[in-house]
């Protein structure tokens, strides 16, 4: 990290109020479910006799929901308060996690994870603005907050998924539950609730119009297809290890913590040098590369392309928010919800899909093919037509990294 980007990132996290750090805290534990499960999908496998198809569910209820509720959230927020959906979304994970401690089949922890997914949309769809509103140092030093906040949570969500489920894989969850719990009590007794003046109106049908835009829906399908490879590496590579969960644990640390300095620090010098536009590209195209090597039957090198496909990951998620931030006429967080609706759609898609494509394919390793695929395809649509940005004074480091956008 350069010392403009250190001097960003330390006036961010100096001299902030209470509210900000309560939020920031809780956006690391709803981060941190994101990669929770990763290390335990054997073990919950083996506790609860089910396939490696019914297992990568856990992503696709999580993500699925998370889908569908991200059209729901900003016009949840404009009605009831940013203070009121954060608590909503904290009560909803609080109960979900806690049940999922307790579940005794499949199925239901399936459920309960798509209860989870619903939680934490209308957290991570509400926590920046709570943040940017109350931070001292303006929008940019706020979002780099949170987007450390976002590193900390992909990166210590599988570790502590790891640890707890060495134990159990009731463990992780039940910890969860109890941090979460936490953070509710935290919310509630001191985040500020905002003004109805203050809440512009959203449609709830406004984030699918958007779509309408060329730019934007080329932009959002082609982030949808990254992001079915970046679940296909988080929901698969488990399955291809077979390593204890402290060793998977370890090894998404590592791509937790490549993701985290690779979005705040990497992708902002790379725009500047490539352009946004030719950087997304670049970097999807490197990705692809990665998937193809992940395709390679070789434990180690599974190892080493997962850690450094973090990197990637962390640019991708930066640019990609970059480009469908300023590509469209539609407000802000109208193209946000539009374009984070295709994104995860993606995620949950390929979490339904990746155990039944090795299956078909008859190879573990075959996912990692199609998410090159994916990746190529990808790449095609960020390069036809023009991306007519509209012009603000708005860069990479300040818009690339909206929370609910970032992973």
């Amino acid at each position: 990290m350069g010392s403009h980007e250190h001097a960003s990132l330390m006036g961010a996290v100096k001299g902030q109020p209470r509210q900000v750090w309560i939020t920031a805290f809780a956006a690391v534990i709803a981060f941190m479910g994101i990669g929770l499960v990763d290390p335990i999908l054997l073990s919950i496998a083996e506790g609860l006799h089910a396939t490696p198809s019914q297992v990568t569910l856990l992503f696709a209820s999580y993500l699925g929901v998370q889908v569908v509720a991200m059209l729901l959230t900003g016009a949840s927020s404009a009605r009831f308060g940013a203070k009121r959906t954060v608590l909503i979304g904290l009560t909803l994970i609080v109960l979900a996690t806690a049940a999922c401690a307790m579940a005794n089949s499949i199925g239901l922890l399936i459920g309960l994870r798509g209860v989870w997914g619903l939680g934490n949309a209308f957290f991570i769809a509400t926590a920046l603005s709570v943040i940017v509103g109350a931070a001292t140092g303006g929008q940019q030093g706020a979002i780099l907050l949170y987007e450390a906040a976002l590193g900390v949570g992909l990166s210590v969500g599988p570790l502590l998924g790891a640890l707890l489920g060495s134990f159990s894989w009731r463990g992780p969850f039940l910890g969860t539950a109890v941090l979460m719990a936490v953070a509710l009590v935290l919310c509630a007794a001191f985040l500020t609730p905002d003004s109805r003046a203050s809440r512009p109106p959203i449609a709830l049908l406004g984030p699918l119009r958007a779509l309408r835009h060329g730019g934007l829906l080329r932009t959002a399908v082609g982030s949808a297809l990254y992001t079915a490879a970046f679940f296909t590496v988080l929901a698969w590579t488990p399955f291809v290890l077979g390593f204890t969960a402290v060793q998977i644990g370890l090894v998404f640390f590592g791509w937790g913590l490549c993701v985290a300095v690779a979005g705040v620090a990497l992708a902002p010098r790379l725009a500047g040098w490539l352009g946004e536009r030719r950087a997304t590209v670049v970097a999807v195209l490197g990705y692809a590369v990665l998937m193809a090597l992940l395709a390679v039957p070789s434990k180690p090198l599974v190892v080493a392309v997962v850690i450094v496909s973090g990197l990637v990951s962390g640019l991708l998620n930066t640019l990609f928010t970059g480009t469908a931030m300023s590509i469209s006429p539609a407000p802000r967080p109208v193209a946000s919800a539009g374009y984070n609706f295709c994104r995860w759609l993606g995620g949950a898609l390929s979490a339904i899909l990746v155990g039944h494509i090795a299956g078909w394919l008859g190879s573990p390793h075959a996912p990692f093919l199609v998410a090159a695929v994916c990746c190529l395809v990808a790449a095609a649509l960020l390069t036809r037509g023009h991306w007519a940005a509209r012009s603000d004074s708005h860069t990479v480091p300040a818009e690339a990294v909206l929370v609910g956008e970032q992973l």
